[in-house]
């Protein structure tokens, strides 16, 4: 895989704009989850997923070829999302009451795509308790959290992904795994 995206980062640093277009097919589902994880919004994951590959394409002349290209893509992605969430604060959230209705929200307005079967509900229901929780975490360890449980990234890629040191990685995972646990403690 390695020696396939760096002929491609050849390519592209060649003007052929067809090699980054395999590029952003090889990644865009991994990017996309680790934007939307961090985010917890689809639209707002797709705008920064794009912007993430926008950003590798303009800078990629700066990617050291000696470098796992995932750990470089995945670590733009993961700053554009942070610069996303602190420009950005929700005006409101999918789970609050439309007004003027009687406990109506705007997450039961949402147009459904199938139905899902009632053991899935369960199962869906504590993923989002899980992923709300970690949203309510401070963004560091939101973000050591999603990239090491969410994402299955060892402590040396995230290190190389957020540009710190490995034991500074695995006290922000221990943190936010005890800040989790005593929120969901107190549910």
């Amino acid at each position: 895989m390695e020696s396939t995206i760096k002929r491609l980062i050849g390519e592209v640093r060649k003007g052929d704009q067809e090699a980054f277009a395999e590029i952003v097919e090889l990644y865009k589902d991994k990017v996309y989850q680790i934007c939307y994880r961090m985010l917890g919004n689809v639209h707002e994951a797709q705008d920064v997923a794009q912007e993430a590959f926008l950003r590798a394409y303009t800078n990629i002349d700066r990617y050291d070829i000696n470098r796992k290209f995932s750990t470089w893509l995945f670590r733009i992605a993961t700053n554009v999302s942070i610069d996303r969430l602190r420009k950005k604060k929700p005006d409101f959230y999918l789970q609050d009451e439309v007004k003027g209705t009687d406990g109506v929200t705007f997450e039961s307005q949402l147009a459904a795509d199938e139905e899902l079967p009632e053991d899935q509900v369960v199962t869906r229901e504590l993923q989002d308790w899980v992923q709300n929780e970690i949203n309510q975490l401070p963004i560091k360890y939101r973000t050591a959290i999603i990239l090491k449980y969410i994402e299955d990234l060892s402590i040396n890629e995230i290190s190389e992904i957020l540009d710190m040191p490995p034991a500074t990685v695995k006290t922000r995972v221990h943190r936010g795994r005890e800040a989790l646990r005593k929120r969901m403690r107190h549910m």
